[in-house]
């Protein structure tokens, strides 16, 4: 499989600072080990994807920032995810390292960056699969604008966000700073494999849910 990377983008808040593949969570072992092809995740519908520069408080009012704390657990009530969340940090390459792929309820952050409630843009990743079956992102491509995303915080509160757009891209058009840029409000990037899948390249992008802070408690 192929490497992507996620550019420094410039600006206070930025999520990634360094390259970052997502090719560990792309391997498709379970599609592959089942050896039929026939059980693949969803995928978002053209529906659920951005519309325009100004759609994104369309589906819910900006909530103020929340002080830094770090993410111990996320939940996405439409697919059924609740999972802990593990810190994730670079490999030697300057690649994010992936969660242990036998814990398949398990999503991690990219904790040198925002975290989930700060001003700036936070990243989660999770795998879609792995040997055994589904993994805690494998429905992520069927959730739909307006659902929620809580985020437990260490400092024991809960930042809510709101799905602005579910978007999948091919491996080799991943807009990395429409992803990964700087962001002025506290946004959320949920990110797992997708686009497709063979046999032969496992699957061929990712599925990407954009999501801003509309609440906390």
């Amino acid at each position: 499989m192929t490497r992507r990377r996620f550019r420094r983008a410039g600006g206070p808040g930025n999520a990634v600072t360094a390259a970052v593949t997502v090719a560990a969570l792309c391997a498709g072992t379970w599609l592959l080990s089942d050896g039929t092809g026939a059980h693949p995740p969803p995928q978002p519908s053209a529906a659920q994807a951005h519309t325009g520069a100004g759609d994104r408080s369309a589906v819910g009012s900006p909530a103020p920032a929340l002080p830094p704390s770090p993410p111990v657990r996320v939940r996405i009530p439409a697919i059924d995810v609740d999972a802990p969340l593990t810190g994730l940090g670079l490999t030697s390459t300057g690649s994010l390292d992936v969660p242990p792929a036998d814990d398949e309820n398990l999503a991690g952050w990219y904790e040198a960056g925002t975290t989930p409630g700060e001003r700036g843009t936070a990243i989660v990743a999770g795998h879609v699969d792995n040997a055994d079956g589904p993994a805690v992102f494998y429905a992520l491509g069927a959730l739909r604008k307006g659902s929620t995303v809580e985020v437990d915080r260490r400092d024991g509160g809960v930042a809510v966000f709101t799905v602005d757009a579910v978007e999948v891209y091919d491996a080799a058009a991943f807009p990395d700073r429409k992803v990964y840029g700087a962001a002025a409000r506290p946004e959320l990037r949920v990110i797992t494999c997708g686009g497709g899948w063979s046999p032969t390249t496992g699957y061929r992008g990712n599925v990407v849910v954009y999501a801003h802070l509309t609440g906390s408690r």
